[in-house]
């Protein structure tokens, strides 16, 4: 009889232990999807990528103020753990914590190949934060916050003293739509070819070109009425209807390409993320980022209301049991139409008598935000473009 006791309490006890076990499991599990939601809601502007199995926590974040606060909650509660969560900026990048892009328009993509999507991309001169190596790739996030993989030839990675010097160095602005960095002045041979928005150092001036100096030690010459110092530029930069337009227009017919934000190609919230940037303001990424900002201006289809400038939304609007789905945005021109990217650079009209009339669009129209004028830790001015990474947070 007592060995039977003896076995029935010992099972008992398992069944306790094991039942505080998923107990304590389960608050983890919960612990980790609530940090994710408060601090890493979104994926593709920051990483909490955390995971619980027997006891040990592994995977990585780039949230590591969260990551302390989590795992002082853990310690409050009495759990223990073995952390394995690597924290990015990880040791892959042995130090080079920095980088800027060296080619006119590098293509950031989805994952560590060339096969993969194309996320988005990032004009010369533009700064970034280096989060990790992987072979020839890095994990990138880019001033707009958005965090992607680039290839290796597309950078030049830095440790916090060479970004230093080199933010040092007096900078220029190519604003040409296109055109080329040569070896000499006499034009022979090209360095790189280069797009509106390309950043450069400046070295010194001939009578027709000006030197110049690439983030990667390069050393070319561009036509000196192509450039224009980067302060003059900053400082010219007016987010004006007669700008916007001016910038909108020019890039007409420009063809679309999914991830693209330059003249060689864009997506329609490349294009209107371009728009913005070649007149002094950094806006999100995509068009679903793009609506959570600003200010709404319409939802019912009064365009009266609207402004040159404003932002237009379209897609699936919510339903009972689906979410809205946000899945194009266009520019505000005026005159019952606006600008955008679906297939190539466009004019579309709201108007029925108008040939630009585009019955589609107006039929997935979601509303209406303003950005103008609502500087948020989301919209920044370019110039503090110039200033990412911060150094020494």
């Amino acid at each position: 009889m007592t060995k039977y006791i003896s076995k029935f309490l010992s099972l008992a006890l398992g069944i306790v232990l094991l039942s505080c076990q998923d107990e304590k499991s389960g608050l983890v599990e919960q612990l980790i999807s609530e940090f994710k939601s408060e601090y890493a809601p979104d994926k593709r502007v920051a990483i909490w990528e955390i995971e619980w199995s027997n006891g040990i926590l592994s995977g990585e974040t780039d949230q590591t103020e969260a990551l302390q606060i989590f795992r002082g909650k853990l310690d409050k509660l009495d759990i223990k753990y073995e952390d394995q969560i690597s924290t990015l900026p990880d040791q892959s990048v042995e130090g080079k914590e920095f980088a800027v892009v060296t080619i006119s328009v590098a293509n950031i993509r989805s994952a560590p190949k060339h096969s993969a999507e194309l996320a988005t991309q990032a004009l010369l001169g533009t700064p970034l934060k280096v989060l990790k190596k992987e072979g020839s790739w890095y994990l990138i996030q880019t001033p707009d916050q958005y965090i992607s993989w680039v290839d290796s030839g597309g950078i030049h990675v830095m440790n916090e003293k060479e970004l230093s010097e080199w933010n040092q160095l007096p900078k220029a602005v190519f604003t040409d739509y296109s055109g080329f960095a040569y070896a000499d002045s006499d034009e022979k041979e090209v360095i790189s070819d280069l797009v509106a928005g390309n950043i450069i150092s400046l070295e010194w001036t001939e009578t027709n070109h000006q030197e110049i100096l690439l983030p990667d030690g390069r050393v070319g010459f561009v036509k000196k009425n192509q450039l224009m110092p980067f302060e003059s530029w900053n400082e010219s930069r007016q987010l004006s209807p007669e700008n916007l337009i001016q910038t909108a227009k020019a890039m007409m017919g420009v063809p679309y390409l999914w991830g693209g934000t330059s003249f060689k190609g864009v997506d329609c919230s490349g294009f209107t993320k371009t728009i913005f940037f070649l007149n002094g303001q950094v806006i999100p990424r995509d068009a679903s980022q793009q609506i959570w900002e600003g200010e709404e201006v319409d939802e019912d289809k009064n365009w009266e209301n609207l402004e040159v400038g404003d932002l237009l939304f379209f897609g699936e609007k919510a339903t009972g049991d689906k979410k809205e789905k946000v899945v194009h945005v266009g520019m505000w021109i005026g005159d019952n139409s606006f600008i955008h990217s679906r297939g190539r650079v466009r004019i579309s009209s709201f108007d029925q008598d108008s040939p630009n009339y585009d019955e589609y669009e107006m039929n997935r129209y979601l509303r209406t935000k303003r950005v103008i004028g609502h500087l948020t830790p989301n919209i920044k001015e370019v110039e503090t473009m110039m200033n990412f990474p911060t150094l020494n947070p």
